[in-house]
């Protein structure tokens, strides 16, 4: 992106610094495609979103975890490159750090718009949304028709990314992206949206609006997890792993201790005391709000007594394991406070039965003089009835003594038959209230002296055990601090001990993780596809500092080279989030990324072709990779003209191979293209490996032995695995055949004998004709033409 000096906007409409001339300083270059981005960090999460002018598209991103150094963020940008970046002039620590990091880089600097904080409001974001150019909506559609489409779409459930949505479009109608020559009433337009990490919802309509589908996946063999932070946090691991080998070794000493036999009690233990932890950050919310529940006092005691139970467990491991020390440590007494305070405090069973907060006995003197009170209440107000009775009229048959709370004490007697009118309901000393269920409520003398004795005796009790959930949750929330620690700690614990499990029920092994560049993995496996295979052959693979950095392999199609290149690369990630791996043995050197170009979907969506996407793949490896990077390539260059895809290969390849010795990566290539190598295409080097898959042939049946060794694939072996693949017999002996003649350089013969004829018919009128003396003035060439060529063309059409 270079800026024009053509058009200069005012700072007004951009927010930008005008200079003396009463210019911005920013200049826009209208014929140059850009990409705005606007993001919004708060609390740890990372909301944000982004325009690309070239196709008008709006993608944006879920609130996502993220942690002090924005990792998640930097990856997103890294990918996305973006020419502006907007947020926040209020802003977090961590992104004030971050843009300052960004100002220092001298090969990359975007511009950096901040807006008020006022502008990333979440009604105004949602009118702008609404209210923004969405070209494939139909014009006449309802404002409520849009939002109940948009929500459908985006989930208005991220906040952050909503905001940081509405914030955009406000940049994009100040700057009129896309559309700076056209009139003011053309709004910058949205034709296509989607997400930056797209999840796939479930298939089951039961289940839709739960949660998403996870099928086989790493994440779903390691997520054993027994709360929901600990799945949360194992999430947020996935997308963020670390070189940090302070990090990776206190995961894997946790790893270790549980992946014992000897420890399966206390592994046991901890996860049953884990499935009690609830959500501390929803209930510490509604503690503030003052619209806590029952269940939520139920919620908050089982988790604080399983955090106590976790604690005392962990208190009896080997402290010498960071995470037991920190929880040991981190678990304070507050927890034993918050928990007996809540037993001592809250009736559990009087609250559910009357769906309201209750306080126990002993807890408050005068609550349990006023609930002994009520508790006589009926045997005292049968008796006062009783003497009511004597003093009604002789036709009244009976009465009883009510409590009506908020009203008070009432008389109630039965309506008389001859009660018809209001005025037949008028008694001496009686002060007629409402008629309900038959049934006729006055106020006497009496009952009035029992309103000003007992008062409102409900309300009363109801309104001092309020008082008292008031100041319980007081004392919870002075103590928030600790019960946040409990969530976290919790959160770790409970991914490690998801993660052993996985490593003992699938036979994993602890990798030593070392700072050099080295990586060598024994005997390693793929941890998805052993599950769906009966037999799986185990390979091994080696990287060292100075030999064998670029491995290229060959062999058949459905030998196994691209299950290898997805196999290193899955084990060196579970490396780097600190799980055991499947391998007998792994060594693996720090890694700051994984590269890959693989076999891409094409979708029109996207507006790339196959061969585009896997450019695009290979400029960001090529580009981005460093010493420390890991490069997985299979089948580049496939996609368009073979010779063009060969020289696209090898050329990728030999620039890797001619870099310093400290910045060539860790490069598998499984390929197709033999010449690549037949052809001497690459500089030798040590640097380079030559790999295969080994094959049997028995017979005419190709045999897969999946066994990897050193050397070249001599054929693809393309006829047996289409005979494999069903091909009819005759077609592939006559795949032979053409093959074997091209190699050969021979002329291919027709196989039809249709084809044959005309081929030595049309042979015989060439030569005919070309024998014909044109000079001789006696002949007739529409004679030689009739005589010749139409009984030819005549003979054609009858064996035809």
């Amino acid at each position: 992106y270079t800026p024009c000096p053509a058009l200069k906007c005012k700072a007004d409409s951009l927010g930008q610094p005008v200079n003396e001339s009463g210019q911005s300083n920013l200049h826009v270059c209208m014929s140059v495609f850009q990409v705005l981005l606007s993001v919004l960090v708060q609390h740890g999460q990372v909301g944000l979103c982004f325009y690309d002018s070239q196709d008008s598209s709006l993608h944006y991103m879920p609130d996502t975890p993220d942690n002090q150094e924005l990792h998640l963020l930097v990856r997103v940008i890294q990918e996305v490159s973006p020419h502006v970046i907007i947020t926040s002039a209020k802003q977090e620590r961590s992104m004030t750090r971050f843009l300052q990091q960004l100002g220092s880089n001298p090969h990359y600097r975007p511009e950096v718009v901040t807006y008020p904080y006022v502008d990333f409001g979440l009604e105004v974001s949602k009118q702008r949304l609404l209210s923004a150019h969405l070209p494939f909506l139909p014009a006449c559609i309802s404002e409520r028709d849009k939002l109940s489409y948009l929500s459908s779409c985006i989930s208005f459930d991220s906040s952050l990314m909503l905001r940081a949505v509405g914030a955009l479009l406000k940049c994009l109608d100040r700057r009129r992206v896309g559309v700076e020559l056209e009139d003011s009433s053309v709004g910058v337009p949205i034709l296509t949206h989607t997400h930056i990490f797209k999840s796939e919802l479930h298939p089951s309509v039961y289940k839709l609006h739960s949660g998403e589908k996870e099928g086989l996946s790493l994440y779903g063999i390691l997520n054993r997890c027994k709360c929901k932070f600990g799945s949360k946090l194992l999430r947020q691991w996935f997308l963020q792993p670390t070189q940090d080998l302070k990090v990776l070794k206190r995961r894997q000493e946790v790893i270790r201790f549980f992946t014992s036999p000897q420890n399966s009690d206390s592994l046991r233990t901890l996860q049953s005391s884990l499935r009690n932890i609830r959500n501390i950050p929803t209930l510490l919310r509604r503690m503030t709000l003052s619209l806590t529940k029952v269940t939520d006092w139920q919620s908050l005691y089982k988790t604080v007594y399983s955090a106590v139970c976790i604690r005392d467990t962990a208190r009896h491991l080997p402290q010498s394991i960071q995470l037991f020390r920190d929880i040991s440590e981190g678990f304070s007494d507050d927890l034993n406070y918050i928990t007996s305070l809540i037993s001592r405090v809250v009736d559990f069973e009087a609250s559910l039965a009357d769906n309201r907060f209750t306080v126990k006995p002993n807890v408050d003197p005068a609550i349990d003089e006023k609930k002994r009170r009520m508790m006589g209440l009926s045997d005292f107000l049968t008796d006062v009835a009783r003497r009511e009775l004597e003093h009604l009229d002789a036709r009244i048959p009976s009465c009883c003594v009510i409590y009506i709370p908020v009203i008070g004490f009432l008389l109630s007697v039965p309506r008389l038959p001859n009660m018809v009118e209001k005025k037949d309901f008028e008694m001496e000393g009686l002060d007629f209230l409402f008629l309900s269920d038959n049934r006729l409520h006055y106020r006497s003398q009496r009952t009035r002296e029992l309103n000003e004795f007992l008062g409102d005796l409900h309300c009363d009790i109801r309104d001092m055990e309020m008082a008292v959930m008031a100041h319980l949750q007081s004392a919870v929330l002075e103590r928030s601090d600790s019960l946040f620690k409990v969530l976290d700690l919790a959160a770790e614990l409970d991914c490690l001990m998801a993660m052993s499990s996985a490593s003992q029920e699938y036979n994993y092994t602890s990798p030593k993780l070392a700072s050099n560049r080295k990586i060598t993995i024994t005997q390693g496996r793929h941890p998805l596809l052993e599950l769906c295979s009966p037999v799986f052959v185990a390979n091994s693979f080696h990287s060292s500092e100075s030999e064998g950095r670029v491995k290229i392999i060959t062999g058949p199609n459905s030998s196994g080279k691209s299950i290898y290149l997805k196999q290193v690369g899955l084990i060196v990630f579970m490396a780097l989030i600190g799980s055991d791996v499947p391998a007998k043995e792994a060594e693996i050197g720090l890694v700051d990324g994984i590269f890959t170009c693989m076999q891409s979907r094409e979708s029109v969506s996207v507006g790339l072709s196959t061969f585009m996407i896997d450019l695009n793949q290979m400029a960001q490896a090529l580009n981005s990779s460093t010493g420390n990077s890991l490069v997985l390539i299979d089948e580049f260059g496939k996609g368009t003209n073979t010779v063009d895809g060969l020289s696209l290969l090898a050329a990728s390849i030999s620039y890797w191979l001619g870099k310093a010795l400290g910045d060539v990566p860790h490069v598998l290539v499984a390929t197709n293209f033999h010449s690549v190598v037949q052809l001497s295409l690459l500089p030798s080097s040590a640097l380079l490996s030559l790999l295969t898959l080994e094959t049997a042939v028995d017979g005419d049946e190709l045999v897969f032995l999946y066994q990897l060794k050193e050397g070249i694939c001599q054929s693809s072996y393309a006829a047996n695995i289409a005979t494999l693949a069903g091909l009819p017999t005759s077609l592939v002996q006559r795949a032979v055949e053409v093959s074997e003649l091209y190699r050969a350089g021979r002329p291919i013969k027709p196989v039809c004998e249709m084809f044959l004829f005309v081929g030595n018919r049309c042979q015989f009128v060439v030569e005919k004709f070309l024998s014909l003396n044109l000079e001789d003035k006696d002949l007739d060439v529409q004679r030689f033409l009739k005589e010749e060529l139409l009984p030819s063309a005549g003979d054609l059409l009858n064996r035809s």
